[in-house]
């Protein structure tokens, strides 16, 4: 979504991951109150989300082509998205949803023969890890989807942006017509969130911050225990691990995707920040390695931590800028053959990471220049991906 803007007529913002002193760094607080009506009820905990680092059929990712949303910093998205698609392109298929012809035209044209474009399924913006469907697969061979209710991070767009609430209208609807397409059963869940505000290990075990999720931006009235068994059911899992977060400081209220990931089963990986990090993202993600290294998951394992570091120095970046800048590694996006995630020009802790990363994985990563998207976008590799997993 539109972000940090560089002085060459730009429509004025802030970053996407970072809004310092709009309020405080807050945990989200804690509301009683009904679950919402006239929504399905989950289906059968047979169903799950597979872990990201199983086998995929392909990866989905969606063509931005709002100006009203990007206005001048349209083109550099957009460069940043056929970047990363094409590289995704060389370890597993890669389905663009573009909005309309003239859109799926110029995708096309951007991303190569190597990225299937799709114009039939209408997108607002680049970010198919909080709008698009989360797959789940029931160990005989079904698939079907649901869908997190996306409403604009809480309507943050809006509020912190002034981007007409309108203008994710497509991305409202995106996971259901998009579960239709790749023709799966859908239902949507009765919480209101963001696939980036939770991470999944694919054997019983979630972990997610209190701040995205026990919000009234999303789930008013509403308690801890009542989103915790929905999103439980929906995602086949029976352990939360609620992580400390923080509030008024990025329109997502501190997703978990760019602080602490899971590896697989039992291992998961915190980034502690960097020099070039403000002291409420350290803080936090210190807070969150605090309670991950004391938690057991869903079998009863405690769980190995792996930690990397951010880095200390974006030679690329502004100065005045960096604050604003995600500098996550974290923000991977796994596919069947590679770990694609990005490098800052920090030539040391680019290396680090990359090399603690592929030894966690086994498998290679590679690291591109995604300055645009993680800067002016203030997302990363995962925020612009879903997998589809194999059934």
């Amino acid at each position: 979504m539109n972000t940090q803007h560089d002085g060459n007529g730009d429509r004025p913002g802030v970053s996407r991951r970072t809004l310092l002193a709009r309020t405080g760094a807050a945990v989200a607080g804690v509301a009683a109150g009904p679950v919402l009506g006239g929504i399905q009820p989950a289906l059968a905990a047979s169903w799950r989300v597979p872990g990201e680092e199983a086998s995929h059929k392909r990866t989905w990712m969606a063509w931005p082509s709002s100006y009203t949303i990007w206005g001048n910093l349209l083109s550099r998205i957009q460069a940043d998205i056929a970047r990363l698609a094409k590289e995704i392109a060389k370890y597993e298929p890669v389905t663009m949803c573009a909005d309309g012809s003239a859109a799926a035209s110029q995708a096309r044209s951007a991303c190569g023969s190597t990225v299937t474009v799709i114009g039939s399924v209408p997108v607002s913006d680049c970010w198919m890890r909080d709008t698009g469907p989360l797959f789940r697969v029931d160990g005989a061979g079904g698939l079907d989807a649901f869908g997190l209710n996306f409403n604009a991070w809480g309507e943050n767009a809006t509020s912190f942006y002034g981007i007409p609430a309108a203008a994710y209208d497509k991305d409202r609807a995106l996971a259901q017509k998009l579960a239709a397409y790749a023709g799966v059963p859908f239902a949507k869940a009765a919480v209101v969130g963001e696939g980036g505000g939770v991470e999944y290990d694919g054997d019983g075990t979630l972990m997610a911050t209190e701040s995205c999720w026990v919000n009234d931006n999303r789930n008013p009235g509403r308690t801890r225990s009542q989103i915790e068994a929905e999103l439980l059911s929906r995602f086949g899992a029976s352990k939360m691990i609620w992580l400390p977060g923080v509030t008024g400081q990025d329109v997502t209220d501190g997703h978990i995707d760019g602080t602490a990931r899971y590896i697989g089963p039992g291992v998961v990986m915190v980034q502690l920040a960097g020099a070039v990090r403000p002291d409420v993202w350290s803080e936090n993600a210190q807070a969150i390695h605090d309670v991950l290294v004391n938690s057991t998951d869903a079998r009863g394992r405690r769980l190995q931590v792996l930690t990397i570091e951010g880095p200390d120095v974006l030679p690329r970046i502004p100065h005045g800028k960096q604050r604003e800048f995600l500098s996550s590694y974290m923000n991977w996006t796994v596919t069947n053959q590679a770990v694609v995630t990005v490098q800052f020009g920090d030539t040391a802790k680019d290396a680090a990471a990359k090399s603690v990363i592929a030894a966690a994985f086994g498998r290679p990563v590679v690291q591109l220049n995604l300055d645009n998207l993680y800067g002016n976008g203030g997302g990363g590799a995962h925020c612009v991906t879903m997998q589809e997993p194999d059934r």
